[in-house]
């Protein structure tokens, strides 16, 4: 691909923005598409350019519940939404084999228990648990036991934090309607060139065609080619395979043979792990594994031995690497998705990222031109949920206590990031865990994922010992009976997904 510069009048920064070119489809690009052309579309032109002969990775099919942010600026119906992309509802992760083979722990999305002023549910937790009088942590949230029960609810002061799996190929075609009903136009080729200005902004995308599609400001959307950003712009990346080694994914589908859980599956083997994701009609299956450990071939037989069902594609490899751009900002290109970096998809963040980025992008759109200092925030806010989220998705491969493979005693023995370090002796050493701002897990994330790869806290709050231990046995039973309460009265989650997308679960 060839790439032109040539002058240009105005400087990039002095001219109002009144076209957006949108680089690449999939479910960056129509997500993309659809937000801008709706939100802003009145007073803007949007064109997105993507090749039916290009494919698009496709596998991002679990969500976490931020989506439902993105949802109410769109106006798109839940129930019309799942019924479109096959889609059921999804309350956390389960982690099968990662603190140890043949043990499992939820991660969901609720929050646990009840806090004081001085202090979260887990300390009144921890003491119960030295005294013997603690159920399981997940005993005291909604959507944990829900979860587990396989049941789940859409009702009047009883909205689970809930996300869902869905067919994210469907699922860029339902926006692409969308966002084609606001006036977006959607042009089919492939790239051949990248034009520039004589500053180096973009100035447009020249098409095999010959066809030349001109822009003021551009999205790329190109995936793991980074087309734009960093094809054209050289915009530099950040590695982080020495803190998050799989490099390598196999994906493939099968028929369903059982009811949806309400959860994603992610299972530990002895070179990364293998994902399980639950649609109305179809199962999503992948591995994701380090090269370094595994080759392809044996990635491939160990997930086929591994999963259900008739096969209704065949396997495909993907090959990623862990990380961030530099910018994801860099004069007139965002890159939003794949191209602006990726982390593995083991708690679902890939979907959730690519809205973050359009939604900041919609703050700060430089309507009157391209200002400096909303790039530099833009791409300060990116890199600092960037970070957090990197050291969240760490902590499952350091806090282990496997070392019956290479893979995990590498995973086991790595230095990590200095912030992570901090959280995890934190954690340990006083049961204390923080939110700051701009980051994506919250305190029951972490404390759920720190317990259950085996950080337990050596004391607790000075506070909880105002409570006698028949005070901590009333509350805490308290809660619990609530929260069983509340899940027996929910249908199971297949019944309800019967009832609420009107479609039939094979």
């Amino acid at each position: 691909m060839q790439q032109v510069n040539f002058s240009a009048a105005a400087s990039d920064t002095q001219r109002p923005i009144k076209k957006v070119v949108i680089a690449g489809g999939g479910t960056a690009g129509w997500m993309t598409g659809a937000a801008i052309s709706k939100l802003l579309g009145k007073n803007l032109e949007v064109v997105l350019v993507e090749s039916d002969e290009i494919g698009t990775v496709g596998v991002g099919e679990a969500t976490i519940p931020t989506l439902h942010i993105f949802h109410r600026l769109l106006g798109i119906n839940e129930q019309e939404f799942m019924a479109a992309t096959n889609a059921t509802f999804k309350l956390g992760i389960m982690f099968e084999n990662w603190l140890q083979r043949d043990q499992k722990y939820l991660h969901s999305f609720g929050f646990l228990g009840k806090d004081c002023w001085a202090c979260g549910f887990q300390h009144f937790w921890s003491k119960a648990q030295q005294r013997g009088i603690a159920r399981e942590i997940g005993d005291y949230c909604v959507e944990h036991l829900a979860a587990r029960q396989g049941r789940f609810a859409v009702l009047p002061n009883q909205d689970l934090n809930h996300a869902y799996h869905m067919d994210a190929t469907i699922y860029a075609k339902y926006l692409r309607k969308l966002a084609e009903q606001h006036g977006l136009k959607r042009v089919e080729g492939k790239i051949s060139e990248v034009q520039q200005h004589a500053d180096g902004h973009i100035s447009a995308l020249k098409l095999m065609s010959g066809e030349l599609i001109e822009g003021d400001l551009f999205i790329d959307c190109t995936g793991f080619r980074a087309l734009l950003i960093e094809q054209t712009l050289n915009t530099g990346f950040e590695d982080w395979s020495h803190f998050l080694p799989c490099d390598s994914a196999i994906a493939v589908q099968t028929k369903t043979t059982e009811s949806p859980v309400a959860y994603t599956r992610a299972i530990a083997h002895p070179s990364g792990w293998q994902w399980k994701i639950p649609l109305q009609s179809r199962v999503g299956n992948g591995m994701v594994f380090c090269s370094k450990f595994m080759s392809d071939d044996e990635a491939k037989a160990l997930l086929l031995a591994n999963i259900e069902g008739e096969r209704l594609i065949e396997p495909r490899v993907i090959k990623f690497r862990t990380g961030t751009r530099h910018q994801h900002w860099n004069k007139n290109c965002i890159a939003i998705g794949l191209s602006s970096g990726f982390l593995e998809p083991l708690e679902s963040t890939s979907i959730h990222l690519i809205q973050r980025s359009i939604v900041r992008l919609l703050q700060m759109f430089p309507s009157n031109g391209i200002q400096t200092a909303e790039v530099d925030e833009f791409n300060k806010q990116t890199q600092i949920e960037m970070h957090n989220i990197r050291d969240f998705i760490i902590l499952h491969y350091k806090a282990t206590q496997r070392d019956d493979s290479k893979f995990w005693r590498y995973c086991r023995d790595m230095a990590v990031p200095e912030s992570l370090t901090h959280r995890m002796d934190l954690f340990a050493q006083s049961g204390k865990v923080y939110k700051f701002a701009q980051e994506l897990f919250g305190e029951s994330s972490w404390i759920q994922v720190m317990m259950g790869q085996g950080i337990l806290p050596a004391q607790y709050h000075p506070i909880v010992d105002a409570m006698s231990d028949g005070e901590l046995t009333d509350f805490l039973g308290t809660i619990a009976a609530n929260v069983q309460k509340t899940v027996q009265n929910f249908p199971t989650h297949q019944e309800f997904l019967q009832y609420y997308c009107k479609s039939a679960i094979v």
